[in-house]
């Protein structure tokens, strides 16, 4: 039986010893009967909700996905949720990882829960446009939106503080990227009136700074290795925002060259359709801009390593699935 038949089919044995085979999220022998049917229950409940976030994020829900991933997460999640407080949940994972598209799918799943969740980003913390120009007309390696700097950090700990001690409602900041023709700019915040959780996602939510020489490849020059010590020191900026965090979920990439490859293989798809998108020459340098900036395998890798400050890792694979659940 495929596992969808076994989900449909209430199979529960069979179901508790696929989690055995595979235990992630806390699953063990003294526990899985009753994660199994708190899950299948979950499924039942939330599934046609599940399909209709993902019709609107032009996904096809995939079974083993929402079975060995989104609903266990969001049950964890929920556990971790403090009894006397909101959660503020961090997720750390670079281009293409699905975070944006996993919080998603989590604030649906939470919701079944009885959880108030909302997904932020800290791209919605982008400094406004004018500040922007201005940022770039001072420091013309300031080019794009995205490395440490270009945000406003001291906005980001006041809404976060503000949901941590239940001062609602909470006007939470919104940013259009497509205003100013790409360039992007604040738009109207969102008032919430009342939210549990947090989702708060990010190239670089939890980064902290590093003792590093900066030389590995894209950062070969000396003004490369320049800008990277300057972006880590502004790191340092960023520190009472990761305070903040509860938890930290990190969405990671082994082979962190992907993200060149997932880029490409989107502009073409845009290209195929008539729109306007880079070439792939333009893509390499746009992807090795935010490298030269933070490199993954000198900021991430350690990270998930060591697992000081991380709370759980989905590893993702080529085929933008999570293949391990560290």
């Amino acid at each position: 039986m495929t596992l969808e038949e076994l989900i449909r089919s209430h199979d529960r044995s069979r179901l508790e010893a696929l989690a055995l085979q595979n235990p992630s999220f806390g699953v063990d022998a003294n526990n899985v009967r009753d994660r199994i049917d708190s899950r299948l229950a979950l499924f039942n409940q939330s599934y046609s909700a599940i399909v209709d976030c993902c019709s609107e994020l032009k996904l096809s829900p995939p079974i083993e996905t929402i079975w060995n991933l989104w609903l266990p997460l969001a049950m964890q999640i929920a556990e971790w949720k403090p009894r006397d407080r909101g959660l503020i949940q961090g997720f750390l994972g670079g281009q293409g990882t699905g975070k944006t598209t996993l919080t998603r799918i989590l604030t649906v799943i939470l919701s079944q829960l009885g959880y108030r969740a909302i997904s932020w980003s800290i791209d919605d913390l982008y400094l406004p446009y004018v500040d922007r120009v201005a940022l770039r007309t001072r420091d013309p390696r300031m080019v794009r939106r995205g490395p440490p700097g270009t945000h406003d950090v001291q906005l980001g700990i006041e809404i976060l503080t503000q949901f941590q001690q239940g001062q609602f409602p909470i006007a939470l900041p919104r940013f259009d990227k497509s205003a100013f023709g790409g360039e992007g700019d604040r738009t109207q915040p969102e008032s919430i009136n009342h939210a549990d959780i947090v989702l708060f996602e990010g190239w670089f939510v939890g980064v902290r700074p590093i003792e590093s020489e900066f030389r590995v490849a894209p950062i070969v020059t000396k003004d490369d290795q320049q800008f990277a010590r300057e972006m880590n020191q502004q790191l340092k900026n960023y520190l009472p925002l990761w305070e903040l965090l509860d938890r930290l979920i990190v969405l990671y990439v082994p082979d962190y060259q992907l993200s060149k490859q997932w880029r490409k293989q989107a502009e073409h798809r845009m290209i195929a359709q008539g729109k306007p998108g880079m070439s792939d020459a333009e893509i390499d340098q746009f992807v090795e801009y935010f490298w030269k900036a933070l490199h993954p395998e000198l900021f991430i890798t350690p990270m998930v390593e060591q697992s000081k400050t991380v709370d759980l890792v989905l590893e993702i694979g080529a085929e933008h699935t999570v293949t391990r659940i560290l």
